[in-house]
């Protein structure tokens, strides 16, 4: 018999646009200054901005807090085969 394993809630809470806190992230991508791609229970979540900084990383928890000037977040929904030419589209934009 399968058991089915409970979705993680996908939370955002940004304050002032100088620092978000992130829940139901899967797995941190990549990152620099600039921008930040997160893959979340609801898709791939683009975070743009400057200054960027990853503060608290807690994968087990599903848990990301940041902090810089952001600037915007957009997410893409990502299925099958197409994930890894979606993150290799956005890192070579």
């Amino acid at each position: 018999m399968e058991e089915k394993v409970a979705a993680r809630t996908h939370r955002v809470l940004m304050n002032n646009r100088q620092t978000g806190n992130f829940s139901g992230v899967l797995d941190v991508l990549s990152f620099d200054v600039s921008e930040i791609l997160l893959e979340t229970e609801q898709g791939m979540l683009l975070i743009k901005g400057k200054d960027l900084h990853v503060n608290r990383l807690t994968l087990e928890k599903g848990e990301v807090d940041i902090a810089g000037k952001i600037d915007s977040l957009s997410y893409s929904d990502v299925s099958g085969g197409h994930k890894a030419e979606s993150l290799l589209g956005r890192i070579f934009r």
